[in-house]
């Protein structure tokens, strides 16, 4: 059994206060690598966040090219600092939501990594932003949310790594997590 840190910076898209994450340790019961690729990354994302879009109704987020292209340029910005930190605004030539993953690299599958940002919803409540949270911190939903997002339309993420941590970035049009608003409307 390996030991894998993973952090997990919550989604700041509109509504942002800038907070660092805790690193947090978990347990993982092998050591070998996650697969990876292009194709696999956009299969696992498409996969896990309409799943999670089903559940609630939403209609299916389809892939962006443009938003992945956004996506790989800023987590390049992030293995190559090793910086753990949301994009400042304005994010690619429209508005565009962001979420972010780091974890050790090679240890997360893709899915794994998109299915962190989902098990949020045991903390999600409907409302509008940013009162969407049974703990009364709406960043502990934000990336759930984002990805619920009725008014979101498309999605493309990229994963760059530095030494030694993978980060996930995916990004949004229309963006989530707009204060005043609920990610149902």
């Amino acid at each position: 059994m390996r030991v894998v840190v993973l952090a997990l910076l919550l989604c700041g898209c509109s509504a942002g206060v800038e907070e660092r994450p805790q690193r947090v340790v978990e347990p993982r019961l092998t050591a070998a690598p996650a697969a990876r690729g292009e194709g696999v990354l956009r299969q696992a994302m498409l996969k896990e966040h309409n799943a999670a879009r089903a559940v609630v109704g939403a209609p299916p987020l389809v892939w962006s090219e443009t938003l992945a292209a956004d996506a790989a340029r800023y987590a390049a910005v992030l293995a190559e600092t090793e910086q753990f930190k949301h994009s400042t605004e304005p994010r690619g030539a429209v508005p565009e939501g962001e979420n972010l993953f780091m974890g050790s690299r090679g240890a997360y599958r893709y899915d794994e990594m998109a299915r962190l940002w989902v098990d949020e919803r045991r903390y999600y409540r409907t409302g509008a932003v940013p009162d969407i949270s049974t703990t009364g911190r709406w960043q502990d939903v934000g990336h759930y949310s984002q990805i619920i997002w009725r008014r979101s339309t498309q999605v493309g993420c990229a994963v760059a790594s530095s030494r030694r941590d993978d980060y996930l970035v995916c990004r949004y049009t229309p963006p989530g997590n707009v204060v005043g608003r609920r990610a149902e409307d």
